[in-house]
């Protein structure tokens, strides 16, 4: 029996698949260099200048945003998980912290 996970946080399911991994909260583009490969990316939005952790990323979650959010285009652009629109994210999931994400739901699981 597979073993239930917590759900930490949901929001608007922006492009489908799930992925396991380390958060790397990201507030500004200066500090993508920060993104290790295979975390996943917790941010506010994303633009264009986040294109050095998106590179890297196993999934992106965002605070805010839709399903026409640059977040939302370029993961499905990848074939990488995203989940938009979870309103506190960057206040509820602390870096190193190891989440599942479910892009085709939108939910957020503690593992």
């Amino acid at each position: 029996m597979p073993k239930k996970r917590k759900i930490i946080l949901k929001g608007t399911p922006a492009s489908p698949g799930i992925a396991n991994g380390k958060v790397r909260i990201i507030l500004d583009p200066s500090e993508c260099s920060r993104m290790k490969i295979d975390e996943i990316l917790v941010t506010e939005m994303t633009n264009p200048l986040f294109v050095l952790a998106i590179q890297k990323t196993k999934a992106i979650v965002t605070d805010i945003g839709g399903l026409t959010s640059h977040a939302a285009i370029v993961s499905r652009e990848l074939g990488i998980p995203c989940v938009v629109n979870t309103k506190k994210a960057t206040k509820v999931l602390k870096n190193g912290m190891k989440i599942k994400v479910d892009g085709k739901k939108g939910i957020v699981y503690e593992i």
